[in-house]
């Protein structure tokens, strides 16, 4: 029996390809972009920290060595003696009471007319749509003289009720702008089986739409009691009385009695911004995430 040899069987040979070329190293780029992050960091938080120190050090420090030097000492009775002079006890509660009645309302009237101009059928839809973003147009200046005239007409000034018509005029427009451009991702496909198993409008906003939009939703809520919490022309204007003054108009209690007290000033404005800047800190996620939602769906 003859045996049978094993036959070799050999790789063909691959002709060799130019060699891959080297990419760049990106460690050096990466460190000068961290650097220059970093400057620009440092150079916006500076107001702010230079506000921190002045509000925690003594008078006679802040004038012995300069706004720019280390403190000596360190002291909190700039900040009792700023809550008295500026009456935050007062302005705190209605600049709160005044943020929660206008802006879930504000979002909630922003929601309904935004999804009708981005998902219904409906008559004038664009001239609707035209007229409320001519709000975004009309600065504040030019209507604070015919919004006092009607104001007074109607006996709403002095009041904080009487302050969410216009804080709810002038807020709208921005609110319906982000929050349609939002429903317009949402798939038409969704409306449509909800409408084929029998759901109507209403339903399908409360049920399907509204969930959808939570990131959009609370964007424009963000934004808007910021908004609220600020605002200081029409308080200024529309408000007399210190029991109804909001934290911006009790900000002018300073003046005068504060003009060279540096430091009992920069804590009144200290605890002024307090509520925002936790604000922003906390829900900066959703901020972000709720201006980009849109964008990311198709």
């Amino acid at each position: 029996m003859t045996s049978i040899a094993p036959v070799r069987v050999e790789a063909p040979v691959v002709p060799a390809g130019p060699a891959p070329v080297k990419q760049p190293s990106k460690g050096r780029k990466g460190l000068v972009m961290t650097l220059v992050l970093a400057v620009t960091a440092i150079f916006w938080i500076s107001p702010l920290a230079l506000l921190v120190i002045t509000a925690v050090r003594p008078l006679a420090d802040f004038i012995g060595n300069g706004p720019l030097s280390w403190p000596d000492t360190f002291t909190w009775t700039n900040f009792k003696d700023a809550w008295g002079i500026g009456n935050f006890a007062t302005t705190y509660r209605n600049s709160a009471l005044l943020a929660l009645l206008k802006v879930p309302l504000g979002v909630a009237i922003s929601a309904m007319l935004g999804y009708a101009l981005a998902k219904l059928r409906m008559k004038f839809r664009r001239t609707v749509m035209f007229t409320v973003f001519l709000g975004l147009t009309i600065p504040i200046y030019i209507a604070i003289v015919p919004v006092f005239i009607m104001m007074r007409s109607a006996g709403a000034t002095d009041s904080l009720f009487g302050l969410i018509g216009p804080y709810l005029a002038f807020g709208i427009p921005f609110e319906v702008l982000v929050l349609q451009s939002f429903f317009r991702q949402i798939p038409d496909e969704i409306i449509e089986a909800a409408k084929v198993d029998g759901a109507g409008d209403w339903r399908i906003f409360f049920t399907i739409i509204l969930p959808l939009s939570t990131p959009a939703l609370v964007t424009v809520a963000i934004l808007d009691a910021v908004a609220t919490w600020n605002e200081f022309l029409f308080a200024l204007i529309l408000l007399n009385s210190d029991a109804n003054k909001t934290i911006p108009v009790g900000l002018l209690n300073f003046q005068g009695q504060f003009a060279n007290n540096n430091t009992g000033l920069a804590a009144g404005i200290l605890i002024a911004v307090v509520p925002i800047l936790i604000a922003y800190t906390l829900l900066q996620r959703w901020i972000v995430g709720g201006l980009t939602a849109g964008s990311l769906k198709g």
